[in-house]
């Protein structure tokens, strides 16, 4: 197996893509293929003190910046480590590819380049979210601002697939985010994806609001990517106040502090669970390959796991799973 990784994707590349690819090769005994400009890829490593050894490197002249227009990955940045990436992916040159780099970008180069599965109406990205039950998967996480009926139905089937194969959920609860839990609440949109998904092949539970997201009320939430994206950035900057603040209470005096050492190992339990980096990225569900987005700023241990989320995405058989159970939702 081999995983792609692209080296200049993100705020903190090359150096923390590289630290968290030395860590991937060496912990997962993984083949790990950095593509980006192969004379500045190897400088970084050198002056980090990295090894490359066991690591390729495919050759990319330019990058995608976080300013560039999605669409410069096909034609005005096709020379770019992600383009490269992606371009190598599809042809089979790797079996997975990750990128902390422009979400729009990715999302235009996976569709066009790497192609969706056939039968998907639309790929969605998929991050993963902490909640007081373990994880939920939001999809669609800002792929598609506007959706139809049919694309959120896919959206909890394609959701519900990836949280029994990487997760070993036995029946994941899907859930259908409203702004109320009875059927009749909501805008056309819910009102006949409700529908939909009460015929369909997966576990779902009805509609569930923002507010029990983080209680474990589901396994799959399945949105519009304007909401979830709302959803998603909120709950990034909530998790981040109240860290913020917890860090400013138990460090204010002497007696704080002693209290703090004392509830140490739950904060760092509560913490880990809370840290993004532990969970990877977010994968582009409906790819016909597998794609993870990682993190903008994503550190060393942060690639490190995606790399991980990558491996299991493959060694799952994700996509060949979603594209047998797309058969059924095709035309």
């Amino acid at each position: 197996m081999k995983i792609l990784v692209d080296g200049f994707g993100g705020d903190n590349s090359p150096d923390e893509v590289i630290k968290g690819c030395r860590l991937a090769a060496d912990e997962y005994g993984v083949n790990i293929a950095l593509v980006g400009n192969k004379q500045k890829l190897e400088e970084a490593a050198g002056k980090l003190g990295v090894s490359l050894s066991g690591i390729t490197i495919i050759h990319a002249d330019g990058f995608i910046t976080m300013e560039d227009s999605p669409r410069d990955v096909l034609k005005k940045k096709a020379d770019s480590s992600m383009a490269v990436g992606l371009k190598a992916l599809a042809d089979g040159q790797g079996d997975a590819f990750v990128s902390a780099g422009n979400t729009g970008a990715l999302v235009m180069g996976t569709n066009f380049i790497v192609r969706s599965i056939e039968g998907v109406k639309r790929m969605a990205l998929a991050p993963i979210l902490p909640s007081e039950k373990g994880c939920f998967m939001l999809l669609d996480g800002g792929a598609n601002l506007e959706c139809r009926p049919d694309m959120l139905l896919q959206f909890g089937l394609m959701g519900s697939i990836y949280m029994n194969k990487i997760l070993h959920l036995d029946a994941p609860r899907v859930g259908l985010v409203n702004v109320g839990t009875e059927p009749t609440k909501g805008t056309q949109l819910q009102h006949d994806t409700y529908e939909l998904l009460q015929k369909a092949d997966c576990n779902f539970i009805g509609n569930i609001e923002c507010r029990d997201l983080p209680l474990g009320v589901c396994d799959v939430a399945v949105a519009d990517g304007f909401t979830g994206n709302v959803i998603l950035k909120l709950t990034e900057g909530v998790g981040l106040t109240f860290v913020n603040n917890l860090k400013a209470l138990l460090t204010r005096n002497l007696l704080s502090k002693l209290a703090a050492l004392a509830v140490k190992p739950g904060l760092l339990e509560f913490k880990k669970k809370i840290d993004y980096t532990e969970y990877g990225g977010a994968p582009l569900m409906g790819a016909s390959r597998p794609v993870i987005k990682a993190h903008g700023s994503s550190n060393a241990k942060a690639f490190k796991n995606a790399v991980r989320q990558a491996i299991a995405f493959v060694s799952e058989g994700v996509v060949d799973t979603i594209k047998d159970s797309m058969q059924a939702y095709v035309g």
